[in-house]
Formats: structure tokens, sequence, C-alpha cells
């Protein structure tokens, strides 16, 4: 049987069920996607604080009422025998049936169990939570996540971490879906059990199109079990909305796709209904005198758009690279942030650093410099595509002058990464910038004007592929070529899927990247991990 999918009534917020996605086997059941009621997808919780936190959930009625009154019920006790806090809220299809309440009152670094109640008394499921400490702290213990592609792979990353008893927090730093139709994928990068839907060639671009997509991703029962472990902290980067965005436009958005500013505010809107964050668009959260750590928004309100190298790219001369890199490219009007955001973020770090010992930066996009190594081509396998060939020599030509690979990056962005360094040195922070994107997984101490300003942990994607696919020679040899090719870059491993752990501590943050076996099937045995440290005011990786 195919379905057949009604998108208006998915825009008025239609039911979905979707439990079944992505078990073994689910490819029939996910072309059979079944009108359900009651707890569609779990719970989750986020935007902590030392006395409150948001808690999600979806609620779908039987009957066709406009609106719905749930309860919510907050525990002490995994067993609900000593619930501290009850809180009626209600929900309605104007929201896909997704809710979020608030609630306050709770003890600092404390454990608590929450779970909603139906107007028919039914239950959903339970999530754990931890609330920020206040004061002094020994540790806090994070785990960080990038680029979720489910049709590429299974999340056993988030199947491996929700088993964790040692997490206070989840950071989620960006590509948590992805808006690319599935005729975008080859054979050979997709899972043939992994459906998402709309099934369509084309990538999403209405409401009804990311509301859908959402409903596809948090059906996945890893991902499911890892909101219920504990609150997550999100940021959205470019492929919740589409590729390379930015405040106007984006390179994946065609003028056949309709109006840019719609189909951005329907996916912003679709975010925030079924993500566990609030509507500010960033934020500053409290671990005590341990450290601040700073959700940062990156993609669709205040950057500009990226520099075009292509015209230099197409002179074929180094005097054309040259003259971008003194000209668009240091262009100081450039900004990643928008200039509110960073004059919120140069405050925030002059309050901060007296007060916490470590200021965290959740960022989308890598900070740390980075060229492609001159001798890359000579990497790939012979079988390369031509486009992808020409891709890696344009990029060798741009690093021989100095130029990053990627004009998407904060390296794209010189004067705004400038800015933004000389701030956190300026107000004598110790800064650790947590970012993901690349899908690979890199180190950096990064600089600015020769000083030290911090250090950079960037994680490897949980499922989406790697540069190692395009590789025809020993990885280590490839992650030695880029450390050799970048000052900035301590260490990098350019294959394996996985996420990072992180161990905050008054004198060090010490970061674990934790790498899988594979994503091709459900197996969480872990391959390999490393560890890499900053001590206190060093502001540099310590080898």
């Amino acid at each position: 049987m195919t379905l057949r999918l009604d998108r208006r009534r998915l825009a008025l917020g239609g039911s979905l069920g979707l439990m079944a996605l992505g078990l073994p086997g689910g490819a029939a059941m996910a072309q059979q996607v079944l009108a359900a009621t009651g707890f569609t997808h779990g719970v989750a919780s986020g935007e902590p604080a030392s006395d409150s936190m948001l808690l999600w959930t979806r609620y779908v009625p039987s009957g066709q009422g406009s609106e719905v009154m749930l309860d919510v019920e907050v525990s002490t006790d995994r067993d609900f025998n000593r619930i501290q806090h009850r809180e009626r809220v209600r929900t309605g299809g104007h929201r896909d049936w997704t809710v979020k309440v608030t609630v306050d009152g709770l003890a600092a670094g404390s454990t608590y169990w929450y779970r909603f109640v139906g107007p028919d008394g039914s239950y959903s499921s339970a999530g754990r939570m931890c609330t920020l400490p206040e004061g002094k702290a020994e540790h806090f213990r994070m785990g960080v996540f990038s680029c979720s592609n489910l049709p590429m792979g299974w999340f056993n990353a988030y199947a491996h971490a929700a088993k964790r008893d040692d997490v206070d927090l989840w950071l989620h730093v960006g590509d948590y879906i992805y808006e690319y139709g599935i005729a975008s994928y080859s054979d050979a990068d997709r899972i043939a059990e992994r459906i998402v839907l709309p099934a369509h060639d084309h990538e999403m671009v209405a409401l009804a199109d990311y509301r859908l997509r959402f409903a596809c991703y948090r059906a996945d029962p890893d991902l499911q079990a890892l909101h219920a472990s504990a609150p997550m902290v999100c940021l959205w980067d470019d492929h919740e909305s589409t590729n390379d965005s930015w405040e106007g436009g984006a390179q994946n958005h065609q003028p056949n796709e309709g109006d840019w500013a719609t189909r951005r505010a329907a996916a912003i809107q679709a975010y925030l209904e079924w993500m566990p964050i609030s509507e500010e668009p960033w934020k500053a959260y409290h671990l005590g005198e341990l450290a601040t750590l700073y959700r940062t928004e990156s993609r669709l309100i205040g950057r500009t758009r990226q520099a075009d190298i292509g015209a230099a790219y197409r002179a074929g001369t180094a005097t054309g690279l040259s003259n971008f890199r003194d000209g668009e490219w240091m262009d100081p009007t450039a900004s990643m942030l928008g200039s509110t955001q960073e004059a919120w973020i140069e405050r925030e770090f002059r309050r901060n650093a007296r007060s916490s010992a470590w200021q965290l930066v959740g960022m989308a996009c890598i900070m740390g410099r980075t060229v492609m190594p001159q001798d890359a081509v000579s990497w790939l396998r012979s079988d390369v595509s031509e486009g992808a060939r020409n891709g890696y020599i344009n990029a060798a030509r741009a690093g021989a002058v100095g130029l990053p690979m990627w004009m998407d990056r904060w390296d794209g962005y010189p004067q705004a990464r400038s800015r933004f360094l000389k701030a956190a040195q300026q107000a004598d922070a110790d800064l650790v910038v947590l970012s993901g994107d690349s899908h690979n997984a890199w180190a950096y101490s990064l600089a600015e004007e020769g000083r030290p300003a911090g250090v950079e942990f960037a994680g490897q994607a949980v499922t989406s592929n790697g540069m190692e696919r395009q590789m025809g020679v020993d990885h280590a040899r490839v992650a030695r070529g880029f450390v050799d090719a970048n000052p900035e870059m301590v260490w990098a491993q350019t294959h394996g899927r996985g996420y990072m752990m992180l161990d905050v501590k008054p004198h060090r943050v010490e970061s674990e990247w934790i790498f899988f076996n594979t994503t091709r099937q459900r197996d969480q045995t872990v391959a390999s991990t490393h560890r890499i440290h900053v001590d206190k005011g060093h502001r540099r990786i310590q080898a």
C-alpha cells in the first residue's frame, strides 16, 4: 500500500503515526505512515537553568477538536511517587500538536523525572532532566553532536550516548535534520531501511515539508532515547533550512522554490515547534562558577552573504586569488553573527569571564583556520568525479595564497572571526569553541594577532559522510597532511562517525571523540577514542 499524504491537512497540524520509523524492516512501515493519536514522539527537555527547565512532547487527540489540554508532572523519583510540580498546558493543530512548557521552582544541580498526562488519562513516556549547578561545581559532563543525516545511517551515536549515566546535558550544534529530497542521495550513500518523508524528489520548501521531516527524525527510537535521557541545548546550522543559508538566501534555494523569506519562516517555525528550545535567538547558560555555555545563531538572522571566490577561480591565476584575498575576503562588513549578537557576546564575555572559569561557545561552523594541503589532490581516489577533483584543485590553489577551503565557515569571514577572538582576549576569557558541520573531527589552538585566544573542539558527524569517501590513501596520511598545513590545527581524524564528550572541571576541559565501527547497521561498538585537553589559563591545547 502506498500512503498518500494530504499536504493541506498536514499544514493544519494533521497527525502522523511514525513510531515504527527507523526500526529494522521499517521501510515498509515508513511508506505506510498510519494516522496516530495520543503521545506520538516521546518527550524532550531543554533550556536548562538552575531552577527551571523547558519540557516538550507531542499529543494528537482522537477527535476533531482544534485544541487539547495536557498536564505535566515533575517528580524527584523515577516512579513518580514524589511529584513536586504539576501544571496544565494546551496545544493544537496550529502548532502541529507539539507542546512546550517551562517549569520553575526546581532545585539547582538536581535530577528530576517528568511526564505528560493526556486528557484521556494516558501517560507519555518519562524523561530525565538535570538542572544546572550553582556556586562551585567539581565537573560538568556534556555530549556534543552534529550532522545527523537519517537516510545515510543508523543513529548509533545517539543510542550509545543515551545509555550513559554520567551526562548532565546534550549539545547539538546543528544539521539535526537534512532538507534534501530522496533523489539527491546515491544508492551507495543510503540505507534502504532509512526512509524520510516527504518522499518526493525535491527538498523541503513548505511548512508541511519541514514538519513532516522533523516528524520522521523525531520518530527514530535512538533519538527519542537521547532526548529522554538528559536535557538538550540545540542550535541550527544550514540544513535545518537549506544548504549554505544566510539571512537573505541560500546556495540551495532556487527561484522556482518560491520566496526565500517564506521558506526561511517555515523552517524556523517548524524548528521552534519540534525542538526543546525557547524563541530567544541566542542565550547564555550558567553552570555555576564552573562555566558559561553559549547558544549562538549564525545562519538565518545576522549572517551576511558568503564571499564569492568563483570569479577568482575562473580567472585561473594566482594574482586573481591574491586580489580576492586582499579585497572581498577581508570585507569588514561581513558577519557570521550580525552586529547585535556580536555586541551581546562581547558584553557576556566581559561579564561572565569574571564569574565563571570557562566560556564554552556552541557554534554551528568551525572557527579554526583551515587551508587545503598542497598535495591533497594526490590523495584522491582515481574514480572521484571530475567535479570533486576540480573542487580539491581549486581549494589547493586558494590555500597556496592563504585562503581557506570553504567560504561558508568562520575563516571565510576573517574580520568577523578576528572581532570574536579579540572580544575573548579582551575579556581575559578561557574560551572553548564547540562546533561541528565538517563531518570530520578536528582540534585547534585558536590565535589572534599571534596570541593564544582559546581552543576549538570540532566534532565528527553522527552519520553524514566525511572526506574519507574521496580518499585513496591511508587515513593517517590525510590527517597528518592537514595538521602539517595548518598552524592552528593540533589534531585531526578524517574518518569515522560518532560524537564528542566534554568533561568540564575548574582547572581543565577535556574532550573525548568517540568513533563507531559503522553506521550501516545498528551497532554501537566503539572503534576508537581520542582525548585532548586544555588547562585553565593556557588557552591552547596541551600536547
